[in-house]
């Protein structure tokens, strides 16, 4: 691949020092690995997609005209955002797996790249969207949704890198994707499929954006800073600082939480509090439970009676009775079985934004649950970073075994096999097809 050419549009430019900033950073043995762990994430949660009555709607979408490389990317971005298992990163509050892998595989496969220039293109592209989200600020999120309106900026990147192109085509393509950033948070008034249409559109946004660029398609380099750009259409209190912040960091993609339940990220540090102190209720009866946490998870996810499967998961009362009375969260925590019998202890649960939590967050999303019991006792128990997170990871094997429960879930007849290609990607091997899916 062609490497990225020095510095030559206006310093000034966010947009342009951004993509030298990415273009220089070193990649060792170990991000390779990493990168392979997320690319497996994805492709795994893509697969399980399928599965589902959005997943259907999408693959009927795609079956009715030829997939392009664009619809490719649109289709994977979708079916990887539907189950709510997918990766997030924190300090942004972008899932960047679901936009930018389904980018980079499908064009990567396209051009028969193999493992290491495949997952180079996947951390670049995590670079990007993350770093774009960690500079829109606070107020953005409670609006839009940062996934689809950062993440164009990583599946640009992503394809630019795979497409080989230019320090000024690629500040094009990122102009480009930029401004096709757009994704609201009213979905989640009905349980609306918005929020796939988002990872899906935000994959097919960047990937567009990239392939115009090399074609000489120009972008708006100061897309993000300009008097009529990205930072002041969509951010009340936009920190562009953090923007190019800490060039020496890990690579984003290594700060990137991994999800161990099937729900929103806000509901997991939550989750992970009441599972461990669900083994000492025993026989006792939950009389009160509150709940303290940051204030993002109060807006996205109070929900004291959700109506569907989907609100539930966005329902800090419904996760918490089920971590609490259960003692585990899974797929099926969420039916209307599961809903109908946790109803009445979910209504039992109190949620307040509370320090340390609210000062913390973004940079840690903790909790603590506290629980009173019929005999007069109190059970607390406190999370500042939940199973999953960077600081609390799911080793190798359980990546494995989330890939596999995913993979099993789609109807794959060997999912080990599946796995094992994928991870050879860090080895430089060649990038697998997706395996299909048994009637």
């Amino acid at each position: 691949m062609t490497a990225l050419a020095p510095l030559s549009l206006p310093a000034a430019s966010l947009t342009s020092r951004l993509a030298a900033l990415i273009a220089a950073r070193p990649i060792g043995v170990e991000d390779y690995r990493a990168a392979a762990l997320f690319t497996l994430d994805a492709l795994a949660n893509a697969l399980a997609g399928r599965r589902t009555t959005a997943g259907e709607i999408l693959l009927d979408w795609a079956d009715a005209e030829p997939l392009t490389t664009g619809r490719e990317a649109m289709l994977l971005g979708g079916l990887t955002h539907i189950l709510e298992v997918d990766d997030l990163h924190r300090a942004s509050v972008v899932h960047p797996g679901c936009v930018v892998v389904p980018a980079a595989y499908t064009l990567a496969r396209r051009r028969n790249l193999r493992g290491h220039a495949f997952l180079a293109a996947v951390l670049r592209g995590f670079e990007a969207c993350c770093r774009v989200g960690m500079a829109v600020g606070p107020a953005h999120y409670r609006i839009w949704h940062n996934t689809a309106t950062c993440g164009p900026f990583g599946s640009a990147y992503a394809a630019g890198d795979i497409l080989g192109l230019d320090h000024a085509a690629m500040t094009d393509a990122l102009g480009n994707a930029g401004t096709q950033s757009s994704g609201l948070w009213q979905f989640l008034e009905t349980g609306a499929m918005s929020k796939h249409l988002h990872a899906g559109r935000a994959a097919e946004a960047g990937l567009l954006a990239a392939d115009l660029a090399a074609r000489g398609f120009s972008g708006p380099p100061q897309i993000l800073e300009g008097e009529k750009g990205f930072f002041k259409a969509t951010c009340a209190d936009p920190k562009p600082e953090r923007l190019l912040a800490d060039p020496d960091a890990p690579w984003q993609l290594r700060l990137t939480s991994i999800k161990p339940w099937p729900c929103c990220r806000h509901t997991h540090p939550t989750i992970d509090a009441g599972l461990s102190l669900a083994a000492k209720i025993g026989n006792r009866n939950i009389e009160r439970i509150k709940v303290a946490t940051y204030q993002a998870a109060l807006d996205v996810c109070d929900r004291v009676a959700p109506r569907s499967e989907y609100e539930a998961k966005f329902s800090l009362q419904h996760t918490a009775a089920a971590a609490l009375t259960d003692g585990h969260v899974d797929f099926a925590s969420f039916d209307p079985a599961a809903r109908d019998r946790l109803a009445a202890t979910a209504a039992r649960v109190e949620i307040i934004a509370a320090p340390p939590y609210v000062r913390r967050y973004p940079v840690a999303w903790g909790a603590e649950v506290t629980v009173q019991l019929d005999d007069g006792s109190e059970l607390s128990a406190s999370r500042e970073h939940a199973y999953g997170d960077p600081e609390n990871p799911l080793d190798q094997s359980a990546m494995r075994a989330k890939a596999t429960m995913l993979l099993e879930y789609a109807g794959i007849a060997a999912p080990a096999k599946f796995i094992d290609a994928v991870l050879a990607l860090a080895e430089d091997a060649a990038l697998p097809d997706l395996p299909p899916v048994q009637p």
